[in-house]
């Protein structure tokens, strides 16, 4: 039996994901919450939505908060997607890094991958650093940061395995090197191109980021789309803190951050510079 959400619930439903994790859901979304929750709703044994939300403002372990933004999030990516991102890391970016810690005597290149989903960015950067610095990838503290609020996600992400249509924008020489035939239809990351990613649980909602050190480049693409203009302009300004000087910002093609209040200079479409 499907059990309905009332605009009311509904109402209740959107503002705590709103509060929790800036997720702004408009009213036509009202169903899809609704479909993705009825098997939460039948397995916890709850009657009925208004029992649910209960569940959700006396959870003190944030397991069922957690539950449900794992029901609600999207995670829709495929291994080098926007690939001009991509060519613009290893032709310009990467140099520029690589250089600039060379003149300050520091090895230490700061990617993070932020919002990651399954994995896939995270993995493909990873790929770019490696194929970039070659053999002299090893003298260099390297490595990919990768967080998301989904646990469901992460979990993937770690397992690394992956089908053929998330490998088809990959060249087919890249692939063979960095992964290994699992089961017919299915490729899994090699050991060398997973130790190079750290997963963790993440929200960006945090008001203020726990990062020791800026990062020279962050990736947060097709992220911002769920947020209000309110909620993403707080964001950018953490994520403008957390970025060194000259570092740069990769949002998705489809989002924008503006170019009259924006605190990153425009590079390209859905590149940002920090150069002040």
């Amino acid at each position: 039996m499907v059990i309905k959400i009332t605009t009311e619930e509904f109402k209740k439903l959107r503002e705590l994901i709103y509060d929790r994790f800036g997720i702004n859901l408009s009213d036509s979304k009202k169903n899809l919450v609704n479909g993705r929750l009825q098997k939460v709703l039948h397995s916890r044994g709850f009657k009925n939505f208004k029992e649910y939300l209960q569940c959700l403002q006396d959870d003190k372990t944030s397991q069922s908060i957690s539950e449900l933004i794992n029901k609600i999030s999207t995670n829709h990516t495929y291994f080098f997607r926007e690939e001009k991102h991509f060519d613009y890391l290893t032709q310009s970016v990467m140099p520029g890094i690589a250089q600039a810690l060379e003149n300050n005597n520091s090895r230490d290149i700061r990617v993070w991958c932020a919002g990651c989903a399954t994995g896939e960015e995270a993995y493909s950067l990873v790929i770019c650093m490696l194929e970039f610095f070659g053999k002299e990838y090893k003298s260099w503290s390297g490595g990919v940061l990768a967080t998301d609020i989904s646990e469901r996600a992460l979990n993937f992400a770690q397992q690394g395995v992956y089908t053929d249509e998330k490998l088809k924008k990959m060249p087919l020489a890249l692939r063979n090197k960095y992964f290994i035939r699992h089961t017919a239809g299915t490729w899994k990351v090699s050991d060398e191109l997973r130790k190079e990613v750290t997963f963790r649980r993440f929200n960006l909602m945090n008001p203020q980021f726990p990062f020791k050190k800026p990062f020279q480049a962050v990736f947060c693409r097709n992220v911002m789309i769920y947020f209000d203009n309110n909620v993403r302009k707080k964001l950018v300004s953490r994520f403008y803190h957390a970025t060194e000087a000259d570092g740069y910002l990769f949002i998705g093609h489809s989002e924008t951050l503006g170019r009259n209040d924006c605190l990153y200079e425009y590079i390209m479409p859905a590149v940002y510079k920090k150069t002040r």
